[in-house]
């Protein structure tokens, strides 16, 4: 009941992911098992029905991945357009050099292009037709979050889309039990319940909407809880 009530206000503690003393193959484990609970609790098919909604009738598509880590989510979306026939090209945006020579090397996606950066250096030549980030924003600080969100309005064609977790009490919990049982990763286990004390409620993302002075926007919930956030360019 205590951490029930605690979860009522977002967390402020960073993750241990977010430092810059952490050794980068404890990194590595964190994201090969951060990929196996994404594929277990349905994020890749969240991240690939965001992408759906605004690829809409679109047979060629350029997206962009903010945070994108060891490039997963992009090799995800990679193997649905193959599979579909859609010409798919993409740019991984990480500020790790670590995280971009791993995907460099493990993603085997045609038409890739990684970029070491902070996201907000990031210029485009042409726009993205789609932006998205997933489990990214809750790194974020709810101040923070209106800039990124007024970045990727401003530097995505059709649209993006996010993909990250709910703060719920039942998500904390039970997380929390199924990375004790499974994970060898220290960063997993000390993170992966943080991230969901530090995601948000439905009400906080609208706030955070309304004061980047962005519409247009739709939430979904999803299961495990997991909000999907669609926004899309109006015409």
């Amino acid at each position: 009941m205590h951490q029930e009530i605690e979860l009522r206000h977002r967390s402020g503690k960073k993750e241990l992911l977010d430092r810059d003393d952490i050794p980068f193959e404890d990194i590595r484990r964190n994201m090969e098992e951060l990929n196996r609970i994404n594929s277990w609790l349905g994020g890749h098919s969240i991240t690939i029905n965001g992408f759906k909604k605004l690829l809409a009738n679109k047979k060629t598509v350029h997206v962009c991945e903010i945070g994108c880590g060891d490039g997963n989510n992009l090799y995800q979306l990679y193997k649905w357009c193959r599979k579909n026939k859609i010409e798919y090209s993409s740019t991984g945006v990480d500020i790790k050099p670590e995280c971009i020579e791993t995907a460099k090397q493990y993603q085997t996606i045609k038409n890739a292009n990684w970029i070491i950066a902070d996201y907000k250096k990031t210029k485009f030549i042409s726009k993205p037709d789609i932006i998205f980030s997933s489990l990214f924003c809750h790194h974020f600080a709810e101040e923070e979050l209106v800039s990124q969100l007024q970045w990727m309005q401003q530097n995505a064609a059709t649209g993006f889309f996010i993909n990250d977790l709910q703060r719920n009490w039942f998500a904390y919990h039970s997380i929390k039990i199924i990375t004790k049982i499974f994970s060898s990763s220290y960063l997993v286990k000390n993170d992966a319940p943080l991230s969901v004390a530090r995601g948000f409620h439905k009400k906080e993302w609208m706030q955070i909407f309304n004061k980047a002075g962005i519409k247009n926007y739709i939430i979904y919930w999803k299961w495990a809880f997991r909000y999907l956030i669609i926004f899309k360019h109006a015409g």
